[in-house]
Parts: structure tokens; C-alpha cells; sequence
């Protein structure tokens, strides 16, 4: 469930060292071997599914693409708003877009501009600025990726679960933090190269993840405390060429799944199972069409969507 303005609070960040224990990984092959096919995953089943792939530029501009998972795959591209100066964004949390009263929207995410994570917006709404910038925290230099997840039992209840995430370049640590509390952080993530949140739910958030080995995982969050997350192997190969990985909810507990190679700036996509280890279905559905080499990608959507709940 997207929600206007939700945000997990985040105020300067002290990062520290903690020990290291990379992901395993094996060795990539080619992206095309990437393609797993299944009966289980049909074409009629994720054929109504679809994805907002947001970008910025490398030019600081807003970027695009409304991916079908017709077959083959269709897309359509364009750019918007200028929002940044040229080639400081190094991340990018989901974007939302709500509609307002009378007329027109807002677009709003979290980005990481050089050291600083920001909270910004975009909108055509009469009366509001068409675009802001307030600052969340420092310390993010390093930051390879950022994320907030929220969950809510039914639109307008006060049971509320939401965190924010944020993955360290190096060290390789995975922090969360929850409403106004200390950031907790967990080692181990140094081999993962991007990672993209498949599931919001009272019990726990989830997250997909590749590693330059070319392995496929995914990362469950226990929203219990301390935070222990638990790995799981998806696949050994294959996956270590995808500089980015952006997916949306296809069903009732699947996952649709763009991965994107920025050196040849080719984007794929993938029908994903309900996460269950090495037995996942991940079928390929084809490249998406058009040029994808960003330098930061994220998710599109739109406020009171459901919850992602692919594992």
C-alpha cells in the first residue's frame, strides 16, 4: 500500500565499520541464459500485468518507461521534469504519484544526491510548488541503494508497518530504520550489486538481490529487533550482468521484474513465482524495448496500490 507522504524518519546517519561476510555467489554467465521457463507461469496469467520504471538522467531529469507484460514485451518511454543538477543522484527509493484536489498530482520518493539523502517531489497541482527538495539525513556517501517499504491493514486503519532501507556500498551493510529510532545495520551484503523490494507485511519486508557473482536471492526483514535477515538462494548463475533491478506486484503473490544491463543498455523482463528458494518460477517474457542506461532506476507507482507481496 503506497500512502501520500508516508515516510520513515531518517536524521543524520553515524555510520560505522562492522565486520564483513559476503554473499556467496557463482560465477555469471550470459544474460540470455538467464530465462527460466515453466508451465506454472503462463502468458495469460501475467499478461494484465504492468510496471512504472522510473529513472533519473544523467542529466538530472525524470525518466519513464510503462513496461506491458504483453508478449512480446511493449514499453513506452519518455522523460520529465528537470529536478536535479546533472550527475549527482546516486539512488532512488520508490516514487508515488497521488492525485489531488480539485485537479492535477504529485510525484514524491527519496533520493540520494551526493552525501545527502533528500525527500523530493514533482507536481501539476494549482497551488503547489511544481517541484521540492527537503533534506532527511547525511552520511549516505556510500550508498548504493535506498528504499522505504509500507504496509497498512486496510486503507485508513492506524495499523501501520513501515521502515526505510538503505544499502552500503564496500562494507556491504544493509541498515533499517524505523520511525524516529537509531538505525540498526546488518554485515554480509558486500557481493550484492542491486537489490529491489518484492514484499511489504506485518511480519516482515523482502527484498530481491543479485550479486556480481551472478546469483539470485532474496533478503526477508523481520521487522522484530534486532534485525536478522534471512538469505535465501534463488538461483547460483546467470544474474550478475543486471545493474538494476525494479519490480512491481503481477497478481495476487507474484512479481513482475524488469532487470536492466546499463553497459549495453538492455532491459529485460520476467514473470516471477511467489518466492520459494531454488524451486522459484521465473519465466523470461522477452527484452523490453527502447535504451536503458540511467544511471539510477526505481520503481513507478501509485498511492493506495497494494502491498508487493511476492515472498
Amino acid at each position: 500500500m503506497r500512502l501520500h507522504q508516508v515516510t520513515a524518519a531518517a536524521s543524520a546517519v553515524l555510520l560505522g565499520s562492522l565486520a564483513l561476510a559476503p554473499v556467496g555467489a557463482a560465477n555469471a554467465n550470459s544474460v540470455a541464459s538467464t530465462v527460466t521457463t515453466a508451465s506454472t507461469v503462463t502468458a495469460a496469467s501475467v499478461a494484465a500485468c504492468k510496471m512504472g520504471v522510473g529513472s533519473i538522467t544523467s542529466g538530472g531529469d525524470i525518466g519513464y518507461s510503462g513496461v506491458m507484460a504483453s508478449s512480446p514485451p511493449t514499453a513506452n518511454q519518455g522523460t520529465g521534469p528537470h529536478l536535479f543538477v546533472p550527475g549527482i543522484a546516486k539512488a532512488s527509493s520508490t516514487w508515488t504519484t497521488t492525485l489531488e484536489v480539485p485537479a492535477g498530482s504529485t510525484t514524491y520518493g527519496s533520493v540520494v544526491l551526493n552525501e545527502t539523502l533528500y525527500s523530493a517531489y514533482y507536481s501539476d497541482a494549482s497551488g503547489v510548488p511544481p517541484t521540492g527538495l527537503s533534506k532527511i539525513g547525511s552520511g549516505w556517501t556510500y550508498f548504493t541503494a535506498t528504499e522505504v517499504s509500507f504496509w497498512q491493514k486496510v486503507p485508513g486503519s492506524t495499523v501501520i508497518r513501515s521502515a526505510r532501507y538503505g544499502l552500503k556500498g564496500g562494507s556491504g551493510d544493509l541498515y533499517r530504520w524505523v520511525g524516529g529510532g537509531k538505525g540498526q545495520a546488518a554485515p554480509g551484503f558486500a557481493a550484492v550489486k542491486s537489490i529491489a523490494l518484492i514484499s511489504e507485511t506485518a511480519a516482515y519486508d523482502t527484498f530481491l538481490a543479485n550479486t556480481n557473482g551472478g546469483a539470485l536471492y532474496t533478503i526477508r526483514i523481520p521487522r522484530t529487533s534486532p534485525m536478522k535477515p534471512i538469505v535465501t538462494k534463488v538461483r547460483t548463475s546467470t544474474w550478475g550482468a543486471f545493474d538494476a533491478l525494479v519490480a512491481e506486484k503481477c497478481g495476487t503473490q507474484g512479481t513482475l521484474l524488469t532487470a536492466i544491463d546499463r553497459d549495453t543498455g538492455a532491459a529485460y523482463l520476467y514473470a516471477v513465482g511467489h518466492a520459494k528458494g531454488a524451486s522459484t518460477v521465473i519465466k523470461g517474457l522477452g527484452k523490453v524495448p527502447g535504451t536503458y542506461k540511467d544511471p539510477v532506476y526505481y520503481l513507478s507507482t501509485a498511492e493506495g496500490d497494494p502491498p508487493l507481496f511476492g515472498e
